[in-house]
């Protein structure tokens, strides 16, 4: 008799070995022939044979958040099928407007939802310069400032985390993405996942996260959670810093050279507004230091028949897991 495919959710990835959650539980799936445990992300739906657990297919992404690593011409595949990314960052020295524009972009090319959560804002007198930053990363970015330690932070972001939705987590070590997993995933004290604490010193996380990993939340929805990142590096992300910097990318169809660098050319209208204090000269300078690294890190498109595409080299901007 032959049974029904196994609908399952890939939970981790390990060098050899996949796990997914199916409505029987945790299982081992069994990669198919020639297949390698980097063609999958956490998070993607797969059907399995029910009683060997054999991986017949993966299902269609609605959509993948990918990043480009050092020696490597294919992306590595951080997660699929997110809906909303929170970026998490503390209300300290850990706070840094450029790396997190850079997760902005790189939702907003995926397609998904990017939302800044701000931690630790019950360590500082005031957290108001630290959410203006952040609300002017991008129109109409949802940011909120929340403690997942004080219970109320599955109440604070449940707009994102009702049935079905997934979100993703991702920050440098130490700015609570474990403990806002805890929090999310509604689990026993003796469940919880190892967090860890920020140096006093120089703001560095402690490790604690060293694999992404797939959690079920209380609200019914599905949490993922990342290693920590230092520093971050775009790449084939136009569309997307298009839409972060869209108070200047509106602007450049307007000046009086179509090749306009905006750098030095008579007639530019970013260098107008700039000069006329409508726009943020170093939001300017992270735009155009953002597109030349995104240019120089998206391998061309090679025609057929053409050279093999060569291996991307980084400029000194890029992704380090903590």
């Amino acid at each position: 008799m032959r049974h029904a495919p196994l609908p399952v959710r890939i939970a981790n990835i390990h060098r050899t070995r996949i796990s997914g959650i199916s409505q029987i539980g945790l299982i081992r799936l069994v990669l198919p022939a020639r297949s390698n445990t980097r063609d999958f992300a956490v998070g993607d739906w797969v059907l399995a044979e029910p009683q060997t657990f054999s991986m017949q297919r993966r299902l269609a992404r609605k959509t993948v958040l990918k990043r480009r690593t050092e020696g490597n011409a294919a992306p590595q595949l951080a997660g699929a099928n997110i809906d909303t990314l929170f970026i998490v960052t503390s209300c300290n020295a850990e706070f840094n407007v450029a790396r997190l524009e850079r997760y902005v972009a790189l939702a907003n090319e995926a397609g998904i939802t990017p939302v800044i959560l701000l931690t630790k804002a019950d360590l500082i007198k005031d957290a108001g310069s630290y959410l203006e930053q952040a609300v002017a990363l991008q129109r109409g970015l949802p940011v909120v400032v929340c403690n997942p330690r004080n219970g109320h932070a599955v109440g604070d972001l449940h707009a994102w985390c009702g049935g079905g939705q997934t979100v993703a987590l991702v920050g440098s070590s130490g700015v609570g993405k474990s403990s806002m997993v805890n929090a999310l995933a509604g689990v026993a004290p003796d469940q919880l996942q190892q967090t860890g604490s920020i140096r006093e010193h120089d703001a560095q996380g402690r490790h604690t996260t060293t694999s992404r990993s797939l959690h079920a939340m209380s609200s019914g929805g599905w949490v993922i959670d990342t290693p920590g990142m230092r520093t971050l590096h775009v790449s084939d992300a136009a569309a997307g810093i298009d839409e972060l910097f869209a108070e200047i990318t509106e602007l450049a169809p307007l000046c009086r050279f179509r090749d306009c660098t905006h750098t030095h050319e008579p007639g530019c209208a970013v260098s107008t507004a700039v000069s006329g204090g409508t726009l943020n000269p170093e939001r300017v300078a992270r735009w155009r230091m953002m597109v030349a690294e995104n240019r120089s890190n998206t391998p061309k498109l090679i025609k057929p028949g053409g050279s093999r595409p060569t291996v991307l080299r980084h400029s000194k901007s890029h992704l380090e897991d903590d």
